[in-house]
């Protein structure tokens, strides 16, 4: 978030975003919603926060809950899950099924609006490059207008399709592609796909752009200065 340039230090940046989130938070969702368990709310919010890109079933955030003794149910999950997306907090990406050429309904992704929030909520503990680059592209693809999906082919996961109008791309998203196995298994499941739609990874290659089996790859930091 630009605001925190300002800030000279880690923690005043971190303090100011910390604000911001709350501010967001407590005025939008809390107090027009009325929302009485600002507990279960938090904790759910900080749930969804780390654990961005993974697929999301609202029976096992609502037994993950239970389990730390905050009572609720898939339903109140279900409701303040979408008070987050209607504040812009979070944004759901739904599941589609690429072979079958259906959307799925179950086990959406959630991606946060700006991942300095994470950081500023819960620090850097348990820090998944991959995860973040992911959230990153995620919300880049919507700012650039593209509907966004996560793809399912063959119970393999493809991190994006994105379209706009007639144009369709298939994207993956890795930390690290430097080693051979890592590089094979984010290209498999573009390869399977049997469609002539581009097909793209998107990492931190620290390299100029090129092209590895026809699928083109992308370092993140120049594809996000495009």
């Amino acid at each position: 978030m630009s605001g925190s340039y300002l800030y000279n230090s880690i923690e005043r940046k971190y303090d100011y975003l910390n604000d911001i989130y709350n501010t967001l938070i407590v005025r939008d969702i809390f107090e027009r919603n009325k929302i009485k368990d600002e507990k279960l709310m938090s904790s759910l919010n900080d749930f969804l926060m780390d654990n961005i890109s993974n697929r999301t079933s609202l029976r096992n955030v609502a037994n993950s809950l239970n389990n730390i003794n905050l009572e609720t149910n898939h339903k109140t999950v279900g409701n303040y899950i979408e008070y987050l997306c209607e504040s812009f907090a979070f944004y759901k990406i739904s599941r589609y099924d690429i072979k079958g050429k259906k959307y799925l309904n179950s086990d959406e992704k959630y991606y946060l609006s700006d991942h300095a929030f994470r950081y500023a909520r819960l620090g850097t503990k348990s820090l998944d490059y991959g995860r973040v680059y992911e959230n990153i592209v995620a919300i880049e693809l919507m700012r650039r207008g593209y509907e966004v999906y996560t793809g399912i082919l063959y119970n393999k996961e493809v991190d994006f399709i994105a379209l706009k109008r007639n144009e369709k791309i298939y994207i993956q998203i890795s930390d690290n592609i430097d080693y051979e196995e890592t590089l094979k298994r984010e290209v498999n499941p573009l390869l399977q796909i049997k469609d002539a739609y581009p097909k793209v990874i998107i990492a931190r290659t620290k390299h100029e752009d090129y092209q590895y089996e026809g699928i083109q790859i992308y370092d993140i930091a120049k594809w996000l200065m495009k």
